[in-house]
């Protein structure tokens, strides 16, 4: 990386984490005020019942200024709006909207049931043509490749049933993530941290300056998000964070990686899959709790452990993923 695109880079993040802090301390209390506060499920324990009533739709603070931080450098001529940068957006603003509603309706409701399940699926399969049907526009391949695992396979038309699949698997795994504080939002800002790097080295410049103000405003977000948390992301942010970081591997032709950077993430998904599928072939459990976060809490493991252990582990996967991403 020049020293240019170093300095770029690092105003990236620097812009993100300043405008997101200042958004956050006028948005929290507007967001008190409103009694805009989450509902705590009743089988999450005692610990979090205290936290009823902190405010949700936190993915503000880190939505909003990363779109117009990302603005204000186009119009500066500062970064260049390429078609890539364009599906970005797309994905970011079409994914936090859905999950604008999805809080908006639970708060309406007073409960944690917003947008329906068919609901949330058709508005992501939208985005998700919308997204194929730009992605062909500009003559994005359509084969999954990997050199080092050897892999070059022509999709065709079947990318499109793939790309959807990676979108709302990636956004319902940082949503499923987002249940204790600061766990979602550091294991985001660590993978985009390994995207932004790898981004630019393979070429798309565009992509990790977009990424690494997210990086920024996603710090910003967790000065009010870590243990005890100010506010919660909620579906507005967690479903935007999941579908732009497979956006992301997907033009830069890193799908595999992907799954390397984001196995935090994975594992959170594949333990609730497999409690599900434990409960309907043994009818009883194999974790205490699902996500495998809530298991450790019931094992009697202090919130910030399990936090901080995730986010190690999710550090050093990010580093392995920017030596398969780069060099490999």
């Amino acid at each position: 990386m020049g020293i240019l695109l170093l300095t770029k880079s690092v105003f990236a993040i620097m812009i993100g984490f300043l405008s997101a802090i200042v958004l956050g301390l006028f948005l929290i209390p507007i967001l008190k005020r409103k009694k805009v506060g989450q509902r705590i499920s009743i089988y999450v324990g005692e610990t979090h019942k205290k936290k009823e009533g902190t405010p949700t739709m936190g993915g503000l603070i880190f939505v909003i200024p990363t779109v117009i931080a990302t603005v204000l450098l186009i119009l500066a001529n500062k970064l260049e709006l390429t078609a890539n940068l364009k599906i970005i957006l797309f994905v970011f603003i079409g994914y936090s909207i859905i999950g604008f509603l999805d809080d908006f309706l639970s708060i309406k409701k007073k409960n944690n049931e917003g947008l329906t399940t068919f609901q949330k699926l058709f508005l992501q399969l939208i985005i998700s043509l919308v997204f194929f049907y730009l992605y062909m526009e500009k003559g994005g391949q359509t084969s999954l490749v990997s050199t080092t695992l050897g892999i070059n396979i022509e999709m065709g038309w079947f990318y499109g049933v793939f790309l959807l699949f990676i979108l709302i698997g990636a956004s319902n795994a940082v949503n499923l993530t987002d249940g204790l504080d600061g766990l979602a939002g550091g294991l985001s800002a660590i993978a985009f941290i390994a995207f932004g790097l790898i981004s630019i080295e393979v070429g798309f410049e565009e992509i990790g300056i977009f990424t690494f103000i997210l990086v920024g405003a996603l710090m910003g977000f967790l000065i009010f998000n870590t243990h005890p948390a100010k506010i919660f992301m909620g579906d507005t942010g967690s479903l935007a964070l999941g579908a732009v970081m497979a956006a992301v591997a997907i033009l830069t032709h890193r799908e595999i990686t992907l799954l390397v950077v984001a196995s935090v993430f994975v594992v959170e998904t594949l333990s609730v899959i497999l409690q599900v599928l434990w409960m309907f072939l043994f009818h009883k459990k194999l974790f205490l709790m699902t996500p495998i976060h809530h298991h450790f809490e019931k094992l009697g493991w202090c919130e910030t452990d399990i936090v901080k252990l995730f986010w190690v582990i999710g550090l050093i996967l990010t580093m392995a993923g920017i030596y398969f991403g780069v060099w490999l």
